[in-house]
């Protein structure tokens, strides 16, 4: 067996075409356009990238944003109130802190320090409790974007056994909650959490109808730890030294590809898997908050 391609690319940009639209609707209803303030501390090359390609596609779909640079050094009380400053900013729709901070600062304080209602990452407490009853002001943004993709290819998972490798707040627990509480076709799904704790994870993965690898480590999940016909998301993107690259390295996922390909009915690529769609469901957050602005709950 081969397994099919699940297009990260192509869904992403079918979903950031549908928010274009939206956009673009909105404002001729008299509205002005979403507003994403996003705050970056520091100089991770890695976060660089990310908050581009999150500026690139605010573009695309008519979203206004700007990024706040603060130094690394800045401290904890200065990262929040430049936080509260936002939440109490009515020009601004949506507030995104990128991911990872210098160790000196708790992700998860300045996470909680952001007003849920401006949370378009989907991490605050608040956001994360109102998924695990099914009532999401917005919901993580890797996750909706897994579970767009299985709508996306019509890949039912009501009834099946789903796996999760990873158990982070980002990606695993949330995606389990989906899974499992999503109504239709995409969800109803008897989950299981694995994690660097849990004894013979093989055991776990081969038994999965549905994998999504969450684990951060490359190439982690090899062919022998999954059975025929399995539905592989491999979330991961790890960089690999490699000489034969002008980088220096080449980028692959928590799965080894050609090995899990071969038993898979479907898998997500690494790159242009599932990370395009964390992009495209931040839009889609980022014009929810705008509306929730004028319409809240």
């Amino acid at each position: 067996m081969s397994a099919k391609i699940i297009d990260g690319k192509k869904v992403a940009q079918l979903t950031r075409d549908e928010v274009r639209k939206d956009v673009d609707d909105w404002m001729k209803a008299g509205n002005r356009p979403p507003f994403l303030q996003v705050v970056l501390v520091g100089n991770n090359p890695a976060s660089d990238v990310y908050v581009g390609a999150k500026t690139k596609a605010c573009k695309e779909v008519g979203i206004e944003t700007d990024t706040m640079r603060l130094p690394d050094t800045v401290s904890a009380k200065a990262l929040k109130q430049t936080v509260y400053d936002l939440n109490n900013d009515d020009s601004v729709d949506g507030i995104l802190v990128q991911l990872p901070l210098p160790n000196h600062l708790s992700a998860h304080d300045v996470i909680e320090s952001i007003d849920y209602r401006k949370d378009v990452d989907g991490f605050h407490p608040m956001n994360v409790g109102r998924l695990t009853v099914g009532e999401p002001s917005f919901r993580s943004c890797t996750p909706a974007g897994i579970i767009e993709l299985l709508k996306h290819y019509s890949i039912p998972t009501k009834g099946k056994h789903a796996v999760v490798v990873g158990a982070s707040n980002i990606v695993g627990r949330p995606i389990s909650i989906l899974l499992n509480k999503e109504s239709g076709e995409q969800g109803k799904a008897t989950t299981t959490v694995c994690h660097k704790f849990t004894k013979d994870l093989t055991k776990h993965t081969i038994d999965a109808d549905i994998l999504v690898v969450a684990a951060g480590q490359p190439e982690f999940i090899k062919g022998e730890m999954v059975k025929e016909g399995v539905v592989v998301i491999d979330v991961g993107i790890n960089r690999v030294a490699d000489e034969t690259k002008e980088k220096g390295y080449t980028l692959v996922g928590d799965c080894d590809f050609e090995s899990v390909e071969d038993k898979a009915s479907w898998i997500t690529p690494v790159p242009g898997g599932v990370g395009p769609m964390t992009v495209a469901m931040l839009m889609k957050n980022t014009l929810l908050a705008a509306k929730k602005s004028i319409y809240p709950e």
